[in-house]
């Protein structure tokens, strides 16, 4: 065969597997429905839809030279053709071959080709069966005999609808260079806004003119006068010249501002004229990568069919919104996350068949995958079944075994908290590590998925009914919405998908608790962070709050919520996302990045790592509080006492930052001495310091008169049961072991003291 032959082959083997998914999931399709049993009538029409399919595959394999998949489309046509003469009926052994076979031929499409273009042989590129013998007496038909004319059906035939094949990387490449002409769109909204503002100059400089030109017309008559005395007119020629000038000028002036205001006026139409094209040829061009979701969850009922037969257990998919369109790149980026969900609901939630007969459920439990549309450029994908739920008990724990949170925190989650923590990595419910589950990483990559496509995802589930898992997405991938801001003297661009609120931050509605600011809003009380802080930009100065307090950003995900201060909140539009190239790829903090219409560049922060650094800014200094209530950090005075200069230098910036007046001691009688020199509020003391220790200091000062009350906190590396009794008979008011000391904890302990 020549190189040329050889070409067109290939290109033909290319089309073929397209067409072969097709024929292949119309087969598939097919079989699962015979799974159902359904009315002898019904199963005759899916049968001859099957025969049909796998037909005019092996027609399609034999013009591509495809030997294999011939082969086994052949075996597949026996087995249908048995069926439809009714010399035997379908069985649940047969159909696990046939699905089977469907697997093979799916492998030997996908084989590496020999030299001549043919595929490799593959050990699975073969029958899964034995296909039943030929009727003996029934001759071998024809090719055209093996397919009958189709049944008559009442069902009103449409046009064709003309099609084109193109390649998806010519799609995708022409829908970048649609998305390109947004940043034409937006060039010609700033010009507009340039225009406007030289506008605006305009008008101040004819209200200046306005307001002296009286003075200078009565300058002008009043030179035009004679000088009293017959000694000709007043002078100064220089003067009368600089007069004309300023008439010659003001002509020029308004000449330049009917000039301006022409073009101004000329921008904007053809601004309005551009962005309506650019709209609609953005518009259209998505659309061309619009797919329904049925082309994702084709494979998904023999996904879940397969899953019950390795797991022993009976459920049934139910799939809703199938017709709803969503761009290809984001139905790529969700066929992982889904199958991790279905996995979880089959593994995790659906329970036994024995178990749900105990329970007094159906014995074949029902998963729902559900796609719905939602206001603007959004979809959400629901995820539900009516198995046992998510025990939160048993998440709590595997946190906690896993060191992402302590055994007292996990105490004090609600029930959201407690399931939100299923999307934390390496968390995990499975009491062993299998092929399917164990690994704590499945929820973790669909939290992670949505994330990074701008979406949200969320988990209801009550125990002994069922679970709900649902994902807001954008239903296209290449522009959204977002909020501009100002941080740090730097612009910044906040998904708009994600944002809450946008309100301002008053003094009064600021609060300092466990050494964080946090703001109450709505009846709300959510942590207060600077976002420049979050994203570890450079300090700026601040004026402090004014009275009308600081604009904040509320985000939120998972029941989470935080209040981001920044500088100001400028406007939100259309942004055109451009990801980050290698190296920069994963930024933290930064999800990608875009170019404003003033031609700067603007990143795009990533939601879910603000949160994540929000929680890091345990300690940060206050901002907002502290100008709220001056007089706070004056009202309380405490003495640090540690012999260690790095311990006391933490303790002293731990308490200063926290609002306290901070003295420190080298040793416990250095302590006792300042102590009966001045007036200290409170003693945050270590236990193990030379010529006196904590504890002996701690029975001084409750044997003193003048000191008996002073509150004690002693913060010690001893942390035996021993050592903790010895500092509550001493007198200490609060004993902290430094192996788990958090500052929240220890400014918890001073408040309640003082």
């Amino acid at each position: 065969m020549s190189t040329q032959d050889d070409e067109f082959l290939q290109q033909l083997r290319a089309i073929f597997k397209l067409e072969a998914a097709e024929h292949l999931q119309a087969i598939t399709a097919g079989l699962l429905e015979l799974e159902k049993t359904p009315a002898p009538a019904e199963q005759r029409e899916i049968v001859e839809t099957v025969f049909r399919a796998a037909h005019s595959l092996k027609g399609a394999a034999r013009a591509v030279d495809f030997t294999q998949i011939e082969s086994l489309c052949q075996s597949l046509e026996d087995v249908f053709a048995s069926w439809r003469q009714q010399q035997s009926a379908p069985s649940l052994d047969a159909l696990d071959a046939l699905h089977r076979s469907l697997d093979a031929m799916t492998a030997a499409m996908s084989a590496p080709q020999t030299a001549g273009g043919a595929p490799a042989p593959s050990p699975s590129a073969r029958p899964a069966f034995d296909p039943p013998p030929p009727p003996p007496a029934v001759s071998e038909p024809t090719s055209a005999d093996m397919v009958p004319p189709a049944p008559h059906t009442p069902a009103k035939t449409l046009p064709p609808e003309e099609t084109v094949r193109i390649s998806v990387a010519r799609l995708d490449a022409r829908l970048v260079e649609a998305e390109e002409m947004l940043a034409v769109k937006l060039t010609f909204g700033q010009r507009v806004g340039d225009l406007g503002e030289l506008a605006h100059r305009f008008e101040t400089w004819r209200g200046e003119w306005a307001a002296v030109e009286p003075q200078a017309r009565a300058l002008r008559q009043h030179m035009d006068r004679p000088v009293p005395g017959g000694a000709g007119h007043w002078p100064g020629a220089g003067l009368s010249r600089l007069l004309d000038f300023l008439d010659w000028n003001n002509e020029q002036l308004k000449a330049l501002e009917g000039k301006v205001t022409a073009l101004t006026r000329t921008a904007e139409q053809d601004r309005y004229a551009v962005g309506k094209l650019v709209d609609d040829l953005l518009e259209d061009s998505k659309k061309l990568l619009m797919l329904p979701f049925a082309t994702l969850s084709a494979a998904f009922p023999k996904l879940v069919r397969d899953l019950c037969r390795d797991l022993g257990k009976e459920a049934e998919l139910k799939i809703h919104g199938e017709h709803i369109e969503i761009d290809k790149r984001i139905l790529e980026e969700m066929k992982d996350p889904l199958i991790h969900l279905l996995r979880n609901s089959l593994d995790h939630g659906v329970e036994t068949s024995a178990e749900r007969k105990r329970r007094g459920k159906p014995l074949s439990a029902t998963i729902k995958l559900a796609v719905s549309q939602l206001s603007g450029n959004k979809v959400q994908l629901t995820v539900s079944d009516d198995g046992a739920g998510i025990d939160a008990g048993k998440v709590k724990a595997s946190a906690v075994k896993r060191g992402l949170i302590s055994a007292e925190e996990a105490a004090q989650l609600s029930e959201t908290e407690s399931q939100a923590l299923i999307f934390r990595s390496e968390v995990s419910t499975s009491p062993i590590i299998t092929q399917l589950s164990g690994r704590g990483l499945g929820l973790a990559i669909v939290q992670e998925k949505a994330n990074k496509l701008g979406g949200v995802v969320s988990v209801d589930s009550q125990a002994g009914v069922g679970s709900v898992f649902r994902i807001e997405l954008p239903a296209t991938r290449a522009t959204f919405r977002g909020i501009l801001v100002k941080a740090a003297g730097r612009l910044l661009v906040v998904p708009t998908a994600q944002v809450e609120r946008v309100a301002r931050a008053r003094p009064d509605n600021v609060q300092t608790v466990e050494g964080r600011e946090t703001l109450s809003f709505d009846g709300r009380a959510m942590a207060l962070v600077w976002l420049a802080d979050a994203l570890e930009l450079p300090p700026v100065e601040h004026q402090g709050m004014a009275p009308s307090g600081v604009p904040v950003i509320i985000l939120g995900s998972n029941g989470q919520r935080v209040a981001f201060a920044v500088d100001e909140v400028l406007d939100e539009q259309e942004i055109l996302v451009k990801p980050l190239a290698r190296p920069l790829s994963r930024v933290r903090n930064v999800a990608a990045a875009t170019v404003l219409g003033s031609g700067q560049v603007a990143p795009i922060l990533n939601v879910a790592d603000l949160l994540k650094s929000a929680r890091k800014l345990a300690g940060a200094p206050t901002r907002l509080a502290a100008a709220a209530t001056p007089a706070q950090a004056d009202a309380a005075s405490v003495l640090v006492a540690e012999d260690s200069i790095t311990s006391r230098m933490l303790l002293k910036g731990i308490l200063e930052s926290a609002g306290y007046k901070v003295k420190t001691a080298v040793d416990g009688m250095e302590a006792f001495t300042l102590l009966r020199a001045e007036r200290f509020d409170l003693l945050v003391s270590d236990v193990e310091m030379p010529r006196l220790n904590g504890f002996d200091l701690t029975a001084r000062i409750r044997a003193d008169k003048k000191l008996a009350e002073l509150p004690v906190v002693l913060v010690t590396a001893l942390e035996t049961r021993e050592d903790r009794e010895r500092g509550i008979d001493a007198g200490a008011n609060a004993y902290i072991v430094k192996s788990s000391l958090d500052q929240s904890n220890l400014i918890e302990a001073i408040r309640r003291l003082i």
